[in-house]
């Protein structure tokens, strides 16, 4: 598994599977993000950027330019992770407002209106209002991933957010299951390592 293979998706929302943009899901740490082409490839997978808007920054975008706006993202990702850790595991209080300055900051940036468009074919009214975005530059390209952190931290409690308990595993998940009972980032990944760890020792004291 490299960088080119598919981005993990196991945070039950977007603003943690950002996060989760780089991992360790074996033995190596990935990123995803890890340069200009990376984060196309990243905004594709999440569905949070139109396939042809990517196809255009590609082909616009200075020698660089896109590399310059990966670093940007990784930037954001960092400073939220650290933000997320710091209030992880509590609801999320209104003091919290202004550690998130960063995030309104970009959010101001962006350029959204409004367009009246046809549904798809079986919806009850034939017209609705779509929120669109001017994709002026490729420093664009990071206004979905901030309004991606803004939903998670207005729409999820952070009581629910934990990080995986496999060993060596950075990746993270809000905790949606009955119960509040899950573990790992995935059984088929840390899950099951962990039963077969188990098993072997269990071999071991036998």
């Amino acid at each position: 598994m490299d960088s080119r293979s598919p981005a993990i998706f196991v945070g039950d929302t977007l603003g943690l599977d950002f996060l989760n943009s780089v991992a360790t899901p074996v033995d190596v740490p990935i990123d995803w993000i890890d340069d200009g082409e990376g984060l196309l490839r990243w905004l594709e997978q999440a569905g949070l950027v139109p396939r042809e808007t990517l196809a255009a920054m590609r082909k616009q975008a200075l020698p660089g330019g896109l590399d310059k706006v990966a670093h940007q993202a990784r930037s954001l990702r960092e400073w939220f992770r650290t933000f997320v850790n710091s209030h992880r595991g509590k609801p999320l209080a209104s003091e919290a407002l202004n550690d998130l300055e960063p995030l309104n900051r970009l959010l101001e940036r962006d350029e959204g209106f409004s367009r009246i468009v046809t549904r798809k074919p079986g919806e009850d009214r034939e017209l609705c209002l779509q929120p669109m975005r001017k994709w002026r530059s490729p420093e664009s390209l990071l206004l979905p991933i901030g309004e991606a952190l803004g939903r998670f931290v207005c729409t999820e409690d952070f009581s629910d957010v934990k990080a995986c308990e496999g060993h060596a595993c950075t990746l993270m998940f809000v905790d949606h299951t009955r119960g509040r009972r899950r573990r790992w980032c995935s059984m088929a990944m840390c899950g099951n390592r962990s039963k077969q760890a188990a098993h072997r020792h269990r071999l071991k004291q036998s």
